[in-house]
């Protein structure tokens, strides 16, 4: 795959269909970034055919044509140098705030959910977050209220001014959960399900994908390259615990991961503290030092009564936990904020 450079202040838009049609012409297809300083084309396809769009530095107004050696292309910083932002109500993930979603891991009933609500919101959490299809070990386990689950949710977002985000499991619940949702969650278990990651490609909604328990920071990165590809360039990318042979924690959090993906790609970076920990003494800690390195925000599991919670109570939160962990994580990201405008 190549890029095609143009410069914004040369070319028109003119120049810039031409280019998009020649890409098409050749096999390949393409993707337009518009920067502020420069106009990017990306060509994505075959690599048997690149030696094509070499010929692609002689149309008008294209300054340079340039390969993208690694093979995740869209994701990449070398397709786009500037940090991707994506907003969703109030919260601009990505954009140099530290965005907090927060809520039950799963959704109970109306009460519980509205006591929540109100909660994340008091704290200052910008998203509302609670699963209405859950993935679980055992069969016997609660697999969540499924479109009720969803219908409750929406009803709670929309009664405390939040935008809510949710999982979806199954290729044919995708059309369902955007319809109530307005970020379309891919959990640790189907972050290679290619079926499912090129279906939410084509949702206008954005995409948060979690990494999986075994899963390399490239493998995620292609991941999010199927979700790219499709046409959704809304993708938030979610650290959540990998598996190691430590048994103190449910898994391992791989802190590390946070400044390289930041290095590697222009998407946004959170954490996801409860299910990296399994104990909600960790959460707050683990959330610091998220925050010291660089993390765009986190996921975090909040219940008004975690010991009767259907789902990941240990894990969970109190209101009161949760409030201490919003105004530490303010001072926090105010204090790294200043270190930014110093160095």
């Amino acid at each position: 795959m190549n890029s095609d450079y143009s410069d914004e202040e040369k070319c028109t838009q003119e120049q810039i269909d031409q280019v998009t049609e020649w890409i098409e012409s050749v096999g390949y297809q393409p993707h337009l970034s518009q920067g502020v300083e420069r106009t990017l084309i990306g060509a994505i396809g075959d690599d048997r055919g690149k030696a094509h769009l070499k010929s692609a530095a002689f149309l008008p107004g294209v300054e340079k044509v340039v390969p993208i050696l690694k093979p995740y292309k869209l994701t990449g910083r070398e397709f786009r140098e500037h940090n991707t932002v994506i907003r969703v109500g109030d919260a601009a993930i990505g954009g140099g705030e530290y965005t907090v979603m927060a809520g039950p891991c799963s959704v109970e009933s109306e009460e519980q959910m509205m006591e929540s609500g109100y909660v994340v919101k008091k704290a200052g959490a910008k998203i509302l977050r609670g699963g209405a299809f859950k993935p679980r070990t055992s069969p016997y386990s609660f697999q969540g209220m499924e479109e009720e689950g969803l219908k409750l949710l929406r009803k709670v977002g929309d009664k405390v001014g939040l935008p809510v985000v949710t999982e979806v499991m199954n290729t044919m619940d995708v059309d369902t959960v955007e319809q109530y949702t307005d970020i379309l969650q891919i959990g640790a278990r189907n972050v290679q399900n290619f079926s499912l990651l090129k279906k939410v490609g084509h949702c206008r909604k954005p995409i948060l994908l979690k990494r999986g328990m075994s899963t390399t920071i490239e493998e995620l990165l292609m991941s999010a390259e199927y979700i790219l590809s499709e046409g959704n360039d809304q993708v938030i990318l979610c650290e959540r615990g990998i598996r190691t042979f430590e048994t103190a924690t449910r898994n391992t959090l791989d802190i590390s991961a946070v400044p390289v993906l930041k290095e590697l790609t222009h998407l946004p970076v959170i954490i996801d503290p409860s299910h990296a920990t399994g104990h909600a003494k960790y959460v707050i800690p683990i959330t610091r030092a998220s925050v010291a390195a660089g993390a765009d925000g986190a996921i975090i599991e909040v219940h008004p009564q975690p010991e009767k919670a259907l789902v990941d109570g240990p894990q969970s939160l109190r209101p009161e936990e949760f409030y201490r962990l919003m105004d530490e994580v303010a001072i926090l990201a105010d204090a790294m904020r200043g270190i930014g405008r110093l160095s």
